[in-house]
């Protein structure tokens, strides 16, 4: 009698068990059919500008022959195209994708079906790698919608659509292997992993679960020697991207919040020290000048636990919340302080408003200018040219293109730094221009120039103008 009830009751559980467990799937060809008509092929292209050698030799590094034959280089243009993916979200041909498919780009095609249409962008936002493009057509278009990526858990069945490797309408299957990854790539890194086969042309195309909802977009993989999917890919969660999304589609940029401190993990030890039970929250490592954390009288040595009713667990959790809290938003903060914990409450700001932002865009924005009457484009010396290139605190312009036409081809090229006009100093591209403008209305014969060039030697340049 006691075996029957070991039988029955075994039995009642695994009958218990495939009740309540998700049916594994005989085919996605039902759910591909549905989806594949919403999900594009995005090709563009670009100008890649370099330099070239006429010579079919090359001198080895440091050889003193490399700059005399350095006059002989000749700047070169050519098109770059690539390939990535893209889903659309309203009938009127909105499309989502990546930044870094579309980045720099020239021309933007998207192509849906047998059909391709030129597209724009509406916005786009590097720092989670999100780009939003618009069809330029009037059609009609079957859009997917976005699911809960919170609620989708490690084990969940997960399907990738994309263009790999520019073959177009490629749908695999895996599932979701991992959440919350942190690989180093965006400053809001919370992937969702996938064993999902993701390839390169891929990125910017949709993940989906077995509802249809897209709960990610694919956005990056770990592939050693780029030998293609090994089985560990990352998508961008859907209700990350979600925020970001409608903010470029409303405002054609983002607005994220700002508190304005630097911080740091807080480890064993620092918990320790000040008696917290495990390591947790984000210690403030320092405090920006009249921002929202200095106002508030936040200090270098805080722990931050809670953010607007938000635990903060770990140092990633924050950046990750206080971006997409409201701007404007009066929160309450719970800080660790001199082993206490105490309050502070502050309007939040916007980061891309404050001087942290703008200092970081300066030094990866760089605005080029044409001086139409030497057949040029430049653009401001900045800090990445000092640091990368070793150079001593320096103002100038750097030569950014050199036409065919211009006097100054085959003389100078592509990355030299003009420094002086007619022994004068620039500092800027006004400067230049200013300068130049000047030359030609005196109707001066010899334009003399100081230049640096890319092995950062100062050399002066005569040029005759006819």
């Amino acid at each position: 009698m006691k075996l029957v009830s070991k039988i029955l009751f075994f039995l009642i559980v695994i009958n218990f068990s495939f009740v309540h467990s998700k049916p594994v799937p005989d085919s996605f060809a039902d759910l591909a059919d549905k989806l594949m008509p919403s999900v594009v092929n995005i090709s563009t292209t670009q100008t890649v500008r370099t330099t070239t050698n006429q010579f079919p030799f090359q001198f080895p590094p440091g050889s003193p022959f490399g700059e005399m034959f350095k006059d002989f280089e000749r700047p070169t243009e050519r098109k770059a195209s690539s390939l990535g993916s893209g889903f659309i979200i309203d009938t009127k041909g909105t499309v989502v994708t990546n930044n870094h498919v579309i980045s720099g780009a020239d021309d933007i095609l998207v192509r849906v079906g047998d059909k391709e249409y030129k597209a724009k962008v509406v916005g786009a936002d590097p720092y989670m790698d999100i780009a939003v493009l618009k069809m330029e057509t009037r059609d009609q278009f079957k859009p997917v919608s976005f699911g809960d990526s919170d609620k989708a858990r490690v084990g969940d069945w997960a399907v990738a659509i994309g263009n790999p490797f520019g073959l177009g309408g490629t749908v695999t299957a895996g599932i979701i292997s991992a959440r919350n990854r942190d690989i180093n790539l965006t400053r809001y890194d919370d992937f969702i992993q996938t064993d999902a086969s993701i390839n390169q042309g891929n990125s910017g195309g949709p993940l989906f679960n077995l509802k249809g909802e897209v709960i990610g977009i694919n956005t990056a993989i770990i592939a050693p020697g780029q030998s293609g999917s090994i089985g560990i890919g990352f998508a961008i969660p859907a209700n990350a991207a979600s925020n970001v999304i409608n903010q470029l589609i409303k405002f054609g940029e983002t607005k994220r919040g700002w508190l304005g401190v630097r911080i740091q993990e807080v480890t064993k030890e620092i918990a320790d020290v000040e008696k917290l039970k495990k390591p947790q929250g984000a210690l403030v490592a320092s405090v920006g000048e009249n921002s929202p954390a200095d106002k508030a009288g936040i200090k270098a040595g805080d722990i931050i636990l809670n953010f607007d009713g938000k635990k903060i667990d770990t140092m990633r959790t924050l950046p990750k919340v206080v971006a997409s809290t409201e701007v404007g938003k009066s929160v309450e903060l719970k800080i660790w302080r001199n082993k206490r914990l105490i309050s502070k409450r502050l309007v939040l700001g916007r980061l891309e408003s404050s001087e942290e932002f703008k200092d970081k865009k300066t030094k990866t924005v760089k605005k080029v200018v044409d001086i139409d009457k030497l057949k040029i484009a430049v653009r401001d010396v900045n800090s990445e040219d000092i640091s990368s290139r070793n150079l001593k605190k320096t103002s100038g312009v750097v030569i950014t293109e050199i036409s065919s036409r211009s006097p100054l081809i085959n003389l100078l090229s592509v990355n030299d730094i003009i420094i002086e006009v007619q022994k004068s100093p620039i500092r800027s591209t006004s400067d230049l221009k200013k300068s130049v403008d000047s030359f030609f209305k005196k109707g001066e014969k010899t334009l003399l120039l100081t230049v640096i060039n890319k092995n950062n030697q100062r050399r002066y340049l005569g040029v005759k103008i006819n």
